[in-house]
């Protein structure tokens, strides 16, 4: 990549073209726990460099706005949330959902204009367990969708969340680069003989020794799909073991899944050098799921724990990610504890924007490049046509889209297993359209 393609990826604030893109998609602003009390304590969060405030007023409606009070630009997360609105601790000014002013006790209302000082404001939903917003032209809003890891509104979602110091695409090039987890988390997804990806308390098992897949991508208006195809350890002559990977544009990517629970991550930027990572596991139609606290505890991610009230990781590169040399001597791989924890040390390494230009990428990094070339086109498209990635026909319903993994026979098109396929959603509007 040269160095203007590697901008054209990464930055994301201001009038950069992937945060154009972004602000055309509903973001995750936080999760929904972190606001379910009426009247709770404002949350901050910071979304494409925008200092946000996430709230639930008296009536449990949802605000995201301006984290600085129109006034004398104070903080509005130590404001008082109460009587459906935030009241400023400086002067008293109280805001609503809607940003709009509703009472300003140091002014005489009659020389004042209201909507001149109104607080700006995007619109709010609560799905999933996480709190969307839109903070893009108004003119291009859509209807909220409901995200492919929380197809209906009885999903049950449990996630990790953590800050990693580093930009977004980053974090997405590990999510889809299916080769490095037979390395890296070797110790964590460890060779079994089974018929497919199975979880345990400790560790993932997967029914293949074999680390260097074979790899075919397709395209689709959300994203793109693509196959990991390996050796398994059981009927190699006759089988392969398939696991397909889905990048639903921009912040979303569906991970193979295993006997218990689909798996998903979420990434919300920051700005252009900090990512919010949600590690998510959910139930889908055909697996119990697993809780929020247990699916913490499995990823080194718990709260107070493993990272700070701000979400932090208390793993650092301070602290080496408190990498433990003697078990590394005893067998484990990294000597990192948690399979995200893993991932992050790698992130964080390669700088808070890696310099892709340097890189000698192989064989196996064939989905990291189709990303690269899928969103530098996409963000080309954005800043000369004005066009969002995955905002364009022909749609296809993110409830509909899933991942795979199974070993089946080697005679499988791997196109037809898992959801998403566009192939497969024309088939069925045909026969919709035939009946």
């Amino acid at each position: 990549m040269t160095p203007e393609e590697n901008d054209l990826l990464c930055r994301v604030e201001g009038d950069a073209p992937m945060g154009q893109i972004m602000r055309r998609h509903w973001i995750a602003a936080c999760l929904a726990e972190e606001v379910a009390e009426p009247d709770g304590a404002p949350v901050r969060t910071r979304l494409l460099g925008e200092n946000l405030i996430v709230f639930r007023d008296s009536k449990g409606r949802l605000g995201v706005v301006d984290e600085y009070c129109t006034h004398r630009r104070a903080s509005l997360v130590f404001a008082r949330n109460e009587e459906c609105g935030l009241r400023c601790l400086y002067h008293g000014w109280k805001f609503d959902v809607d940003g709009n002013v509703v009472d300003m006790p140091s002014e005489a209302l009659d020389r004042t204009h209201p909507e001149r000082v109104k607080l700006k404001s995007y619109p709010a939903r609560e799905w999933g367990g996480f709190v969307w917003t839109y903070m893009g032209p108004a003119e291009d809003m859509r209807e909220f969708e409901p995200p492919a890891f929380a197809p209906t509104a009885d999903a049950r979602v449990s996630a990790t969340k953590v800050r990693v110091r580093c930009n977004w695409a980053q974090i997405l090039e590990g999510q889809i680069d299916s080769a490095h987890s037979s390395s890296l988390h070797s110790s964590d997804m460890v060779p079994a003989q089974v018929d497919g990806a199975k979880a345990t308390d400790v560790n993932w098992l997967r029914p293949s020794t074999d680390k260097a897949p074979r790899f075919q991508i397709e395209r689709t208006s959300y994203g793109f799909r693509y196959a990991a195809i390996r050796r398994p350890i059981m009927d190699p002559e006759t089988h392969d073991y398939i696991r397909t990977t889905v990048y639903i544009a921009p912040f979303t990517a569906l991970i193979p899944p295993n006997n218990s629970y689909n798996v998903a991550t979420l990434l919300t930027p920051e700005d252009d050098t900090h990512t919010m990572f949600y590690f998510i596991a959910w139930n889908g139609a055909d697996k119990p799921g697993i809780a929020a606290d247990r699916w913490r505890k499995f990823n080194q991610l718990e709260w107070g724990v493993d990272v700070d009230r701000n979400f932090d990781n208390l793993r650092n590169a301070g602290n080496l990610y408190r990498q433990d040399r003697p078990a590394m001597k005893a067998g484990n791989f990294t000597g990192i504890a948690g399979i995200p924890n893993q991932d992050i040390a790698m992130w964080e390494s390669m700088g808070p924007i890696g310099e892709r230009s340097l890189e000698r990428v192989g064989a196996s990094d064939v989905a990291v490049v189709a990303f690269r070339r899928l969103m530098v086109e996409a963000a080309r498209a954005m800043r000369d046509a004005g066009t969002a990635l995955g905002t364009t026909e022909p749609h296809i319903p993110h409830a509909s889209i899933s991942s795979f993994e199974g070993v089946v026979p080697k005679t499988t098109n791997w196109r037809a297993l898992g959801g998403g396929s566009e192939a497969a959603q024309e088939r069925v509007a045909q026969h919709d359209t035939a009946k």
